[in-house]
């Protein structure tokens, strides 16, 4: 049994939220009494439709767009967010994605892309919240990082596998940095999880990757779900910063 709920009126802002982990860890905070922001870029009629969904089992959830990757649009994201929900506890940067193509055929305009949504985001979205972090008494941060970034990822994901690599570094830089204003900052580095994420994998790198899972099984969003609120808890993850939490079946255990 859980003490206290901690997570009852915590106000999160989730970026890449309409689909898959960000939308599952959307629902898994609003039934635990979080108010949430749900972000999207292009996905409007999913997010809409998400924030709605949340609405009818009685929480409070608000939707914002914009795009990460460029500076004036992740302000507003941030500005928006804090004033329909009147502060900030809890920033999850779950906005990612992956364009696959070989390390050894570097493309300049793919590297640009990649490591911008997967990483610059991150550090945009983190200064212009800070303040509002600083003045909550139970703040913290959740990256999303990838089993990639500990492995270097599948042939033709070794950008995005750095590029995560880079969030999981961040993360415990932004830790150390951050603590004395009372914000812990924790990331999460799933498996191989079955979203719209996969929707371009090759069948046979997916199963590739599940004879290589020792729970024999891909994971599901909600397997990620819930770790969002564990650690974004002050009573359940309170002594946890500059953490990175694997959910990968075991298929790496570092």
């Amino acid at each position: 049994m859980i003490p206290v709920n901690d997570i009852q009126g915590l106000k999160v802002l989730i970026t890449g939220a309409s689909s898959g982990i960000g939308a599952a860890a959307a629902r898994a905070f609003s039934r635990a009494g979080a108010e949430v922001t749900i972000h999207y870029n292009s996905r409007r009629d999913e997010a809409e439709s998400l924030a709605a969904a949340l609405r009818e089992e009685g929480g409070t959830a608000h939707v914002v767009a914009g795009d990460v990757t460029r500076a004036e649009d992740a302000e507003d994201i941030v500005a928006r967010s804090v004033a329909m929900m009147g502060g900030l506890d809890c920033l999850v940067n779950n906005a990612g994605a992956i364009l696959r193509s070989p390390s050894a055929d570097f493309d300049e305009a793919i590297y640009d892309q990649v490591f911008d949504l997967n990483t610059r985001s991150i550090l945009r979205m983190v200064r212009h919240a800070g303040p509002a972090l600083k003045a909550s008494d139970r703040a913290s941060v959740i990256n999303l990082g990838s089993i990639a970034g500990r492995n270097g990822g599948a042939p033709g994901s070794g950008l995005y596998a750095a590029a995560k690599a880079a969030v999981h570094s961040l993360t415990r830089a932004l830790a150390r940095e951050m603590a004395a204003d009372g914000v812990r900052v924790n990331a999460i580095a799933p498996g191989v999880i079955e979203t719209p994420f996969h929707d371009e994998t090759p069948v046979s790198a997916l199963d590739a990757a599940l004879a290589a899972i020792p729970l024999a099984r891909l994971g599901t969003a909600e397997d990620c779900a819930w770790s969002f609120v564990f650690l974004a808890s002050p009573t359940m993850a309170g002594y946890i910063t500059g953490q990175i939490l694997d959910i990968n079946g075991g298929q790496l255990m570092p």
